[in-house]
């Protein structure tokens, strides 16, 4: 049977598991007569309220062709019974999808939810697709193309930080700082096309210098949100920071220290760790995977060989390293270098560990030479008693937040198809200005203004096709 929008749909909305509650959603013009069938009020009501709670049994849907007025206990027998819950209704438009939608609320044993939405598919409902219910919500108009994938964000979120980020997204600030944008180049679009058509009358239109203000405004503008592209990847997925360093100078007792649990096996043997381990921490809201690496050094090893080359693809990929050293091994520093190259983008914590078994004060004095040296911070620790740990968290915290964490006013998040429409778009406009500037006819900057207000449009679905949405979709749940 072809599936269309005008099917009522029904879902588990809730995770799968063991809880205390459990969620049906129904969804669609046909959502009141299908709760009617699977629906018994406790009440003397005769039929449903709007956005109010209602006591209810809930059956098998064995009352096929009941009418709304007969949600009473009274037309069946217990065994019929299903659960009991609550029932709500929200009438169109006031609802999530923007439809007629009613909520059973039973108990969260997975076995009663399939029972209760095979009876709501009986009673006339089908099952609804991946994010069936969010996509509704879009193409009702209730939400547009970026908040309804910031509503899947703001599940998946793994942190405060990202939470917020999503959140602030599904409040429409993306979708209203591009149409704002939008809207700017198809009035310049116009201005531009009228002077196509009516270039012989005697109107005034759009000047060159004033046409080139604004595209290059616009263009900064699209900058300014690109920049945003790695901010929204580190809030979303969290910070990646690799503890690098040679053999033996205590890498993993710090990742160990760092986790607060035993994570990675500690020797005196050097080379112990020939693979990389990852695990994450969360410290202000913010997710943290530490990764632990082989120690870098010439060897014959192959096993080792291997874990040096996966420790190279760590570090390329990091936010944040920590070069860790030995600080009692200070005299054999004087041609002291980062044991892998940083890339620009990248920032660099120097960890000076062992400083327990340093002479006198110089740890703390190779710190401050390596931090002339390098430009980055170095901090002194000792793993074994603990000196120097708090200052090092504290030092991560402050490199990881320098503008690249912390959410600011102003500030939007992208996600992969937002950076790649965003720059179509300053493609588009950066060549519409080339244009301008050599003289072209103004029907090649038309084509590059339509090209830019049109990458903007997919942003927030304005333009977009049903491939784009059924990919965007397919990634969410069957209850969202």
């Amino acid at each position: 049977m072809e599936k269309t929008r005008e099917d009522t749909i029904c879902g588990i909305a809730t995770p799968a598991g063991e809880g205390g509650v459990g969620i049906v959603r129904i969804s669609g013009p046909d959502a009141l007569a299908v709760a009617s069938r699977v629906v018994r009020l406790r009440s003397k009501r005769a039929s449903l309220s709007s956005h109010r709670l209602h006591v209810a049994d809930i059956v098998s849907g064995s009352g096929l062709g009941h009418s709304v007025s007969s949600m009473k206990d009274a037309d069946l027998t217990p065994p019929e019974i299903i659960d009991e819950g609550l029932v709500v209704w929200m009438k169109a438009p006031h609802s999530y999808t923007g439809e007629d939608v009613v909520e059973l609320h039973c108990h969260g044993n997975q076995v009663v939810l399939r029972l209760v939405c095979e009876a709501c598919v009986r009673s006339g409902a089908r099952l609804a697709e991946p994010g069936e219910f969010t996509k509704r919500a879009f193409l009702n108009g209730r939400l547009d193309l970026s908040q309804a994938e910031a509503v899947l964000e703001t599940v998946q979120a793994s942190s405060e930080a990202a939470l917020r980020m999503a959140q602030r997204n599904l409040r429409g600030e993306l979708g209203l700082r591009v149409n704002q944008l939008r809207g700017r180049l198809l009035s310049l679009l116009c201005e531009v096309e009228a002077g196509i058509d009516f270039g012989e009358e005697d109107i005034s239109f759009i000047q060159r210098d004033q046409l080139m203000g604004s595209l290059e405004e616009t263009l900064a503008d699209v900058g300014r949100i690109l920049d945003c592209a790695a901010l929204g990847r580190r809030l979303r997925e969290g910070a990646r920071v690799a503890i690098v360093g040679p053999p033996n100078v205590g890498k993993s007792s710090l990742l160990n220290v760092l986790l607060g649990e035993d994570r990675a096996i500690v020797t005196d043997v050097p080379g112990t760790t020939r693979d990389v381990i990852e695990e994450s921490v969360v410290w202000d809201g913010v997710v943290v995977a530490l990764i632990d690496t082989a120690g870098v050094r010439e060897t014959d090893d192959v096993v080792e060989q291997e874990g040096i080359k996966r420790t190279r693809s760590a570090v390329e990929q990091s936010d944040l390293v920590l070069s860790v050293l030995d600080a009692s091994a200070a005299g054999t520093w004087s041609d002291w270098c980062p044991p892998l190259p940083i890339e620009k983008h990248q920032r660099l914590l120097l960890v000076l560990n062992k400083s327990d078994l340093a002479e006198g004060g110089v740890a703390v004095e190779a710190a401050g030479m390596m931090a002339q040296r390098s430009g980055a911070r170095a901090v002194v620790t000792s793993v074994r008693t603990g000196m120097g740990i708090d200052d090092l968290r504290q030092a991560i915290r402050e490199e990881l937040t320098k503008g690249v964490l912390e959410p600011k006013e102003g500030v939007v998040f992208i996600n992969a198809r937002h950076r790649h429409a965003l720059e179509r778009a300053r493609v588009s406009l950066e060549e519409a200005l080339d244009s301008i500037r050599s003289g072209k006819d103004a029907e090649f900057v038309a084509v590059d203004l339509r090209g830019a207000s049109d990458a903007l449009g997919e942003i927030t679905g304005a333009i977009t096709s049903d491939e784009i949405l059924n990919r965007i979709f397919s990634t969410f749940c069957i209850g969202k």
